[in-house]
């Protein structure tokens, strides 16, 4: 847990200078492995875009970034231990994205201030959303999936990788500009609604590319993305906006670290963060799988934060959604 001198440190606004001493008093920055937590299980394209940018890391900084996913809690459990027990000396990083930014808008006891309890490195990539019906289904397009809801309001179900994420506030606003109703069936990740549907167990997931190879094998058929453009693997499927809803959907993530790293540390790690997202490897790991481009600088990253808290904070708020 964290102690009580480094919280009374960060409350005098001490918390930069006193706790980052140590680390930069040993040598150059970094001289130890760099630990990465990942609050998604591993497989699926994000990680395989994270793991090749972590090897660009290492050749980059000279030390190795230690890799570990912790999945569950709607994808909170990285925020939470940045929070609790991070060290803002640069050696504890974490994936963030906008399901952290939302939480403490869906209970009575937030657990954090979304722009003041990180400090935020680089943004760089997103989710690539979409929904899929197994090719069997009777649903062509996703307008026969939200015309059935109607008629049988509550009996169609959908998957997503938790409660209150990007991709269930979505579907929510969608299904309610539909008036139709559809039963969610939330998952610790998007690769669990994968196996539910290929299992007959849901009819539809509402969810991140680990739906991609049971498309490309004809097992899937998929309905809609949600980016701003077409994907190049799925040419023929439409995305929301060309289905009339005027809503893209990426979920920006990024890197960050525990609230109070120095600017000298976070400097050093977006710029080698942002050479491992340019990286030719990485960006063939990119037109693989159709992700997003997303990239933002550490000050372009905070901004975009400051102002998407205001938008969860109204979504949650409209939707009445809550964890408590």
């Amino acid at each position: 847990m964290v102690t009580f001198n480094r919280r009374a440190a960060l409350r005098l606004g001490l918390g930069a200078s006193l706790l980052a001493a140590p680390a930069l008093g040993q040598g150059r920055f970094p001289n130890r492995p760099i630990r990465f937590i990942t609050p998604w299980p591993p497989g699926a394209s994000l990680d395989v875009l994270q793991r090749s940018m972590f090897e660009v890391v290492r050749k980059d900084l000279g030390q190795p970034i230690l890799s570990e996913n912790l999945p569950g809690a709607r994808g909170t459990r990285a925020a939470t231990f940045l929070v609790t027990q991070g060290v803002p000396d640069g050696y504890t990083l974490a994936h963030h994205h906008l399901s952290v930014l939302r939480h403490p808008f869906l209970t009575k006891q937030p657990s954090w201030d979304p722009v003041n309890d990180f400090t935020y490195i680089m943004q760089f990539s997103g989710f690539t959303f979409g929904t899929v019906v197994r090719t069997d289904s009777p649903y062509q397009r996703l307008a026969d999936v939200f015309a059935e809801a109607r008629r049988k309001p509550g009996e169609l179900t959908y998957s997503t990788s938790g409660i209150a994420t990007t991709n269930h506030i979505a579907m929510e606003d969608l299904l309610r500009r539909e008036k139709a109703e559809m039963t969610h069936v939330p998952y610790r990740g998007a690769q669990e609604g994968v196996t539910a549907l290929l299992g007959r167990q849901i009819t539809m997931v509402a969810d991140a590319q680990a739906w991609r190879p049971q498309v490309e094998a004809g097992e899937f058929r998929l309905l809609s993305v949600w980016t701003r453009e077409r994907l190049g693997g799925f040419p023929n499927a439409p995305t929301l906006n060309e289905l009339g809803y005027d809503m893209v959907v990426t979920s920006p993530y990024g890197v960050v670290g525990p609230r109070g790293m120095p600017g000298e540390i976070v400097e050093i790690l977006h710029n080698s963060f942002k050479k491992a997202w340019e990286d030719e490897s990485s960006q063939a790991v990119v037109r693989r799988w159709d992700m997003p481009r997303e990239y933002l600088n550490t000050a372009d990253y905070l901004a975009f934060v400051k102002a998407r808290v205001e938008y969860e904070k109204e979504w949650v708020q409209r939707l009445n959604l809550s964890i408590d």
